[in-house]
């Protein structure tokens, strides 16, 4: 067996081959003649920093030592987290998980260990290293499962946003894990988690989901909002700082519980939903963030209020909605409302979407930013489907068909086994008329999920 040298003989035989002296070597690494003795001789233990600079000096990747200073300085040495921790961040910076993994490893048999592999988890979360940051949740988590701690609780918490993604198989696995530790949480975190669960069942289409969470969101709000405001504790302020002003998490828990009963059709208790937002006046806020928000919560407001009454049949809005969107640069989601409802209602849009031509040929789904933008790619879905229905109930095949090989090759890549599952009801319905290399297509695809079922049709 190969036996790989130590880090300090490595340095020893470059100085040989280099013909360097240790105070040339010293001056080259930015290191002091003393230190480059003492590693050579193997007085002096090495520190990140100092790896840091021999393996600048000797013309070496940063990382080319990282494993075996593990085997030498980590593993075969006294645990100290101080001498430690560095090492650990540079493995972070230069992802070389698997070395962040082996040192975890050793320092998980001390549980004590696991505040200060929370603090690190944290620093990855924060710095958006994402698959360190996952490894060090897990790990942490798996430590603190029989004791029941806030920390396991934003352990669950970071991993269910990271676990957020294209697949919405996954996202579904990972809210569904997250449920039982979202009230763990301290008040203020929950506020942010009850928003984010809601908005990936959002996501999701789960409304009942939706919406008992964004209720829950909105009560533990309100209670928040009471304690800040209580004249017997007037000024009082959370010991945390919620991500945006605290009565937004009341008004969007009315946004998310309209959405939700509109989706199911119950636009009655949709229209309620929305006046709770509609009337901010009880706001005492009046930064300029909070006073941003409100705007904010008016403007959708009014726009919410088109398509509560376009949804529930009233088409004498149309005109006004549509000059509403005249005026906007970002009428996606207004476009697809337009569509659902002339599928719904059987209504004659032609003439909308020939006026907003040029924007549907623009455009290009924007990758979701964060957690609230995650229903963005089913949005991008859900229009071409409908589209498609729209265009071929006109017997307008060539045209319907692409917009149905669109719909569905997005409805495949985010893994939406509703979406795919209308596709192919929509495709079997009129492949008579499919054209050739449409159809060919559509019917590939088809046979490759036909055997899949349990799906929920979408009856519009």
């Amino acid at each position: 067996m190969e036996i790989t040298p130590k880090i300090r003989a490595e340095l020893e035989r470059y100085l040989k081959q280099a013909g360097l002296s240790m105070t040339e070597f010293g001056h080259i690494a930015g290191m002091n003649p003393g230190t480059v003795s003492g590693i050579v001789t193997g007085n002096r233990t090495i520190s990140v920093h100092q790896l840091d600079r021999i393996t600048l000096g000797m013309n070496l990747p940063t990382d080319y030592f990282y494993e075996r200073y593990i085997e030498e300085s980590v593993i075969d040495a006294p645990l100290n987290w101080r001498r430690i921790s560095p090492f650990l961040y540079r493995c972070v910076q230069f992802q070389r998980v698997d070395c962040l993994q082996k040192v975890v490893s050793v320092l998980l048999d001390d549980l004590g260990y696991l505040p200060y592999l929370f603090a690190l988890a944290e620093d990855c979360y924060k710095q958006d290293y994402r698959e360190a940051a996952a490894y060090l949740y897990e790990n942490v988590a798996e430590g603190e499962k029989q004791q029941h701690s806030e920390r396991l609780a934003i352990c669950q918490y970071r991993l269910f946003t990271l676990a957020i993604g294209k697949d919405q198989n996954r996202n579904m696995d990972a809210a569904a894990k997250f449920e039982s530790f979202v009230h763990r949480l301290n008040e203020i975190d929950q506020l942010d988690a009850l928003k984010d669960l809601a908005n990936v069942y959002r996501s999701l289409s789960q409304w009942d989901k939706v919406y008992k969470y964004a209720k829950q969101m909105g009560q533990l709000g309100q209670v928040q909002y009471d304690l800040v405001h209580n004249s017997k504790r007037k000024g009082t302020e959370p010991q945390k700082k919620t991500s945006k002003p605290l009565f937004t998490y009341i008004a969007y828990s009315e946004l998310m519980c309209a959405n939700a009963c509109d989706a199911k059709g119950d636009h009655k208790h949709a229209l309620e939903h929305l006046q709770g937002y509609t009337d901010l006046s009880w706001v005492k806020e009046q930064d300029p963030d909070s006073l941003y928000w409100k705007r904010q919560y008016q403007q959708w407001a009014k726009i919410n209020t088109y398509v509560n009454k376009l949804m529930s049949g009233d088409v004498s809005i149309l005109p006004d909605y549509v000059e509403y969107m005249a005026g906007e640069k970002y009428i996606f989601n207004e476009l697809l409302n337009v569509i659902e409802a002339a599928n719904q209602y059987n209504i004659n849009v032609d003439h909308i979407l020939k006026r907003f031509e040029p924007q549907i040929a623009a455009y290009q789904e924007p990758p979701p930013a964060d957690i609230e933008q995650q229903f963005l790619p089913q949005q991008y879905a859900r229009f071409w489907y409908k589209m498609a229905r729209y265009s071929l109930n006109k017997g307008r095949y060539s045209y319907g068909f692409e917009c149905l090989l669109v719909a569905w090759e997005k409805a495949l890549t985010i893994n939406n086994q509703l979406i795919i599952s209308n596709c192919a009801r929509l495709f079997d319905r009129f492949s008579v008329n499919a054209v050739f290399e449409a159809g060919k297509k559509l019917q590939k695809m088809w046979k490759e999920n036909d055997q899949k079922d349990g799906f929920v049709l979408d009856s519009n």
